[in-house]
């Protein structure tokens, strides 16, 4: 929706990749774990915002096809 949340997934993929890399290298298994969950957990962010930009694009057009369904019937009235 905003481009503050999708900053914020981004910024959550990379700490996951970062935090799995270093458990990776040092073979802390629940570190990796943790990165990867992080990795999914930001996927899931950006998915949803942009299925919210999504919703929101479709209530504007909604909003239009009734605003034109209404003058159409205006325009015909009179």
């Amino acid at each position: 929706m905003s481009l503050d949340d999708k900053i914020k997934a981004e910024a959550k993929k990379v700490e996951g990749k970062v935090e799995a890399a270093a458990g990776e290298l040092t073979g802390d298994a629940e570190l990796k774990a943790k990165g990867e969950a992080k990795q999914v957990q930001g996927s899931a962010m950006g998915a949803l915002s942009d299925l919210k930009d999504k919703a929101g694009n479709l209530l504007d057009d909604l909003k239009h096809a009734a605003e034109d369904a209404v003058d159409s019937i205006k325009q015909k009235i009179d």
